[in-house]
């Protein structure tokens, strides 16, 4: 009988790379928590209308991407492509704008989308972003670019380039996009399938299009900050300003729209030069009418999502995260000695100390051979001996010097021992 394998898209996250994982994730948690920005976590499922009518049906991400099926009652479901509009619906549903003032939250966790596997892309794949709901000032926009900049910068990444853009409000979008399509129309023919697809659908999308004949006829399209408003154009100088303010270099990038209809005003992408084609590693941007959009009040919103898999490859680029290794590796023989051992290893492991038992039942030979390739600072050695005489034999890896202390002593002795295996 054939194995079952994962399916396509999808990844085992083995014991030797959840270490960078965590490292990200812990990274996060503190940043975010020292801005004040508390977890949530959205369903993994909901309705398909909340993506149809949050990210835009003429989008590809729900046009060719989502994972949609009909459950038991017949109700269209959908696993969620990004966590924004699920945030929003919570937002709204359980009222958090009842409860005044700015409400910045935090999250991570997998998403799904149908589409190519390709390095650093995944059909299952895993987010962390923030969303800060309740301010339309230019400062939360630069403070979530800001909490980007910290998170990466602190895990040590480098060689990454913020670019911005503004896409205004929707009548700057819709007088660009009148004179998008006037340009681009007598090209039609050239473009790529998907851009004519989308030039009557989403013209905008056909910006950021890949196919290098499309490129080329884009590099002289019109620029979307041409056709920007006076409150528009003010909101992203004053963005502009306080990036330059706090030291944060960025580029402008007019042809830089983001893939959701939700956008407004500045859209963002941070990118890296180690990850090739597929280069960005967090985005984001503004979306002022998504909550209302939705079912609720009026609520400007700004916040960003970045791949935790392409950052996980730039992290393994950087420098190896070591394997965890044991305090202590603790042998033992013999029924008496064996029980004793998970006695003792359960009580160390309360003093915080990590604990390796070996459960082989083989010589002791085999055992020390595997409590040397542990790398635990001391190997404990339990036989019938020691259970009689109530003591615990303590052998020092590196030197293999060894002593027999009392077992009661082992248990007070725990700082000290900490101490001598830093040192």
């Amino acid at each position: 009988m054939a194995a079952i394998q994962a399916l396509r898209g999808t990844k085992d996250i083995l014991p030797e790379e959840v270490g960078y994982w965590q490292t990200v994730e812990d990274t996060a948690r503190q940043i975010f928590g020292r801005a004040m920005y508390s977890e949530i976590r959205p369903p993994i499922f909901e309705q398909t209308e909340l993506f149809a009518r949050g990210i835009g049906e003429a989008t590809d991400v729900v046009g060719k991407e989502m994972y949609s099926f009909s459950d038991r009652g017949d109700r269209s479901i959908t696993l969620r492509p990004e966590f924004t509009a699920g945030v929003a619906r919570a937002y709204i549903e359980r009222k958090l704008f009842a409860q005044g003032g700015l409400q910045r939250l935090w999250y991570g966790g997998p998403a799904f989308r149908y589409e190519r596997p390709q390095a650093g892309r995944q059909r299952q794949f895993h987010q962390i972003g923030i969303e800060s709901f309740g301010s339309s000032d230019a400062r939360a926009d630069v403070e979530v670019i800001a909490l980007a900049t910290d998170l990466l910068q602190t895990l040590g990444l480098k060689s990454l380039s913020l670019y911005i853009n503004s896409v205004g409000q929707n009548a700057d979008r819709q007088q660009y996009r009148a004179a998008l399509v006037e340009y681009l129309t007598p090209y039609q023919n050239e473009l790529d399938p998907d851009s004519q697809d989308r030039l009557t659908r989403n013209p905008m999308r056909i910006l950021d299009s890949k196919d290098e004949r499309t490129q080329e006829i884009v590099a002289d399209a019109p620029s979307i900050l041409e056709y920007l408003g006076t409150e528009s154009k003010a909101h992203f100088d004053r963005v502009q300003q306080l990036l330059t303010d706090l030291g944060i270099a960025y580029r402008l990038n007019p042809r830089l729209v983001r893939g959701l209809d939700y956008y407004t005003h500045t859209a963002f992408e941070i990118q890296s030069d180690d990850l090739g084609a597929q280069a960005t590693v967090c985005g984001g941007g503004r979306y002022d009418g998504l909550v209302e959009q939705l079912g609720g009040p009026s609520t400007p919103a700004v916040g960003w999502a970045l791949g935790m898999e392409r950052l996980i490859i730039l992290l393994q680029q950087l420098q190896p995260i070591s394997a965890s290794v044991p305090d202590f590796y603790l042998v033992s023989k013999g029924e008496r000695a064996e029980n004793r051992a998970m006695f003792l290893a359960r009580e160390l492991r309360a003093a915080g100390l990590k604990v390796e038992l070996d459960l082989s039942g083989s010589a002791f030979g085999k055992q020390f051979k595997r409590a040397d390739r542990s790398g635990a600072s001391i190997c404990l050695v339990l036989g019938e001996s020691e259970v009689e005489n109530a003591t615990v034999k303590l052998k020092w890896m590196a030197t293999q010097q060894e002593e027999a202390i009392a077992q009661t002593e082992l248990l007070s002795r725990t700082d000290e021992l900490r101490q001598q295996m830093l040192r």
